[in-house]
């Protein structure tokens, strides 16, 4: 005879005490927060490379500012040193007309040297502004043409006019000198060339 068939021990009671637990599983807790911290950290590294794209994108936007403000300013500097050479061009007559008379001969050496170097700088900005603009050129080659026409003639009266010896003479009146005839030229050279920088000039920069 067996104990179940005996009643001293519970088949119920044997079947249970004879099953393995099943194992618990791990805690979520750990799981989560390790994908929590791959998130914050892809964001955070996606962040940083956002933040340096703008600065880099920033910093060559400047550095271009830069650059055409400079660009700007050279042009602005370039253009005005030709109208210079232009008004030393036409400064001949008077500069003729108050030679010193007790140096003639100095003089004249002076005077046709600096001429000289006038004529050579004229030339220079002929060429150049011809390069950096042809609507600026062709204002420019017309108003040098002119001042050459006008000024040139007013210098061969001067040369052929003895030399100023008093102070009141310095003062020389349009009837002897008249060099109007040069401001229509110069109105238009100083306008396309305002035209020219005006078109080169950004948006942000006006």
């Amino acid at each position: 005879m067996t104990l179940i068939q005996a009643g001293l021990v519970s088949p119920t009671l044997h079947v249970s005490t004879a099953t393995a637990a099943p194992s618990a599983p791990p805690p979520a807790s750990s799981t989560t927060s390790g994908f929590d911290s791959g998130v914050l950290l892809s964001a955070v590294l996606s962040g940083a490379f956002l933040a340096a794209m703008l600065t880099a994108a920033i910093n060559i936007w400047l550095a271009r500012r830069k650059n055409r403000e400079e660009e700007l300013n050279r042009l602005r500097a370039s253009f005005s040193e030709a109208f210079a050479a232009y008004s030393a061009y036409k400064e001949m007559p008077y500069a003729i007309r108050r030679r010193r008379s007790d140096v003639q001969a100095e003089e004249r050496v002076r005077l046709s040297e600096a001429l000289r170097e006038v004529q050579a700088n004229l030339s220079y900005h002929l060429a150049w502004t011809k390069i950096e603009s042809e609507a600026v050129g062709e204002a420019y080659a017309k108003l040098v043409q002119e001042v050459r026409m006008t000024a040139g003639s007013a210098m061969r009266e001067a040369w052929e006019a003895p030399p100023i010896e008093t102070d009141t003479a310095m003062n020389i009146p349009p009837a002897v000198i008249d060099l109007s005839s040069l401001h229509p030229f110069e109105t238009a050279y100083i306008d396309t060339v305002r035209t020219h920088l005006r078109r080169l000039t950004p948006w942000w920069y006006r």
